[in-house]
């Protein structure tokens, strides 16, 4: 969608820090944007800050888990007491 997006508002040039190994669209699971059958070029660079990028994701989704088991156990919990 997000590269869908890109074309149809003709940004001309994105930069993005690190890749997205399961779904990335512009490098890692698809080339979207290098498909030749689109009206509008978007180039891209991708490696701004990769590293850090990297580990803020990392960090990021590794909290949302533990917060969700958190959640998923709490309501589990108040599900038994009823």
């Amino acid at each position: 969608m997000c590269c869908g997006a890109l074309v149809h508002a003709r940004v001309a040039n994105v930069i993005f820090a690190t890749r997205e190994p399961r779904a990335g669209a512009v490098i890692s699971t698809a080339t979207a944007l290098d498909n030749p059958a689109l009206n509008h070029s978007v180039s891209w660079q991708e490696g701004l800050l990769s590293e850090e990028a990297a580990g803020l994701l990392k960090h990021f989704f590794k909290s949302r888990r533990v917060t969700r088991r958190a959640d998923e156990v709490a309501v589990d919990g108040q599900s038994e007491n009823r």
